[in-house]
């Protein structure tokens, strides 16, 4: 069996054969489909890694399969690249290197549940978890919009919030994360368990420093949820609303996303339901809530166009409202246009409608705003993912230069680095992969330093961070 990537000279028929009883993959089409993930919603990094491709696939159903796996990796020097559900948008699963790819999705279980956590397997669908954690009275404090496809390992491993982050903060906020338990990948993987603030060792590291087996989340009382969708004549009338009910004290506001007029007729399933050519904003709310909320938008001149119990959402065919939240607002656009692309910015804090008001002008008429509001830190922030209509690379650093001109953190999403993407580059990060990764294997090329502190013991790379 050669090698798919072209760029691993082993044996991978042998590979396969020494993984028995693990499930493999060989067909070059499928290898092909499951070294993608999202990151073509960048036009860089689609021009980047659409030609990388794994060599095998493999895919253990429990812990002893997974443990057996990385040990023959190991002994072959093969680079792994570990894959849930593929939901990433900056390549996070894709081998650059060749290799194998590891699909954790059979590694499912929902481990344990007790009030305020749960523990569950690196590859369990966090949609179905929310749906064990019902029978208990509880939710998880927080998902992706992606939840019906994303799994727990790969949203610790590569997600930073999602909806309920206004209500609950930022996954790395103290108290989210609460555990998680990773395999190193030696000649007999060793399972190390990182609680509290040290599970930041390995959240956000893209899988690059340990394979995540098993991670316990915090939950919370599970409410009666409604879908808002509410509109206004401005995009600054919008944000300041959603600013409003962010601090309103009243309202249990579980998301809120502010959605420029011209991305909402990307929103066809919407049509006929919201006001057209008004700017939008989309909540969760609980149920006893409704009234402060449509009194909230009216004080702030705008219409309540939705309010929607689950059942009420479906007698009207209509899409869960976080369907026009976070990243997925990003792809209703790319469904009917693919010259679309997105950025990541953080915005001024506290959040200001005027300085998204003044800048709004400024960026020009390719830029189309979308925010998202959450905690971070106990502290009401928003973050900017605004639809670009791409023309060049030069156009978009100038866009990137004017938010960053205004006061606006630009996180770049057309990077396939882990430190340039928000990560902060300390090398802790790499001090963990030489401790967990000794021989490097697990997605080094995905950092931008690693090739050159590989030589250097997990101490010493380390302390480069403190010098």
């Amino acid at each position: 069996m050669t090698s798919i990537s072209g760029k691993t000279d082993i044996d991978w028929a042998a590979f396969a054969t020494a993984l028995a009883p693990v499930e493999t993959i060989t067909d070059t089409v499928l290898v092909k489909k499951r070294s993608r993930d999202f990151f073509w919603y960048s036009p860089l990094l689609n021009d980047s890694l659409r030609n990388c491709f794994g060599d095998l696939v493999a895919r253990p159903k429990n812990h002893a399969e997974m443990v057996h796996t990385l040990a023959v990796a190991y002994a072959h020097d093969a680079p792994v690249v570990l894959r849930g559900g593929g939901t990433g948008n900056y390549g996070q699963a894709v081998p650059m290197d060749g290799g194998l790819i590891i699909e954790t999705t059979g590694l499912n279980r929902v481990l344990d549940v007790g009030r305020g956590f749960v523990r569950a397997e690196a590859g369990a669908l966090m949609a179905d978890i929310n749906r064990v954690l019902a029978d208990s009275g509880q939710e998880m404090a927080m998902f992706p919009s992606t939840q019906d496809i994303a799994t727990i390992g790969g949203f610790v491993a590569g997600g930073s919030a999602g909806i309920g982050s206004i209500a609950n903060g930022a996954l790395r906020d103290p108290g989210n994360l609460i555990a998680l338990s990773a395999l190193s990948v030696e000649a007999a993987p060793q399972t190390r368990v990182f609680n509290g603030a040290d599970t930041l060792h390995i959240h956000h590291a893209w899988g690059l420093n340990g394979v995540i087996t098993d991670v316990t989340l915090r939950t919370v009382p599970r409410r009666d949820w409604v879908g808002c969708m509410a509109t206004f004549d401005s995009y600054a009338a919008a944000y300041a609303a959603g600013y409003a009910l962010a601090r309103d004290g009243t309202i249990a506001a579980k998301l809120i996303t502010t959605v420029d007029a011209r991305i909402c007729a990307y929103f066809p399933k919407l049509a006929g339901h919201i006001r057209k050519d008004k700017h939008l904003l989309v909540s969760l709310i609980p149920q006893e809530h409704r009234d402060p909320f449509a009194s909230l938008i009216r004080d702030a001149a705008g219409h309540v166009d939705l309010m929607m119990t689950d059942t009420e959402r479906q007698d009207l065919g209509l899409p869960h409202v976080f369907d026009f939240s976070y990243n997925h607002t990003t792809l209703q656009v790319l469904k009917a246009d693919r010259s679309a692309t997105y950025q990541q910015v953080g915005c001024p804090i506290p959040p200001d409608p005027e300085a998204i008001a003044n800048v709004r002008p400024k960026l020009g008429d390719d830029v189309w705003m979308h925010h998202e509001f959450a905690r971070v830190g106990g502290e009401i922030v928003t973050f900017d993912l605004p639809i670009i209509w791409f023309t060049t690379p030069e156009r978009l650093a100038e866009i990137n230069a004017t938010y960053t001109a205004n006061g606006f953190a630009v996180y770049d999403a057309h990077t396939w680095n882990v430190e340039g993407g928000g990560l902060k580059a300390d090398y802790t990060h790499l001090a963990w992969k030489k401790r967990m990764d000794p021989k490097g294997l697990l997605n080094s090329a995905k950092s931008r330093f690693w090739a050159d502190v590989a030589h250097l013991s997990p101490d010493e790379i380390e302390a480069l961070g403190q010098s």
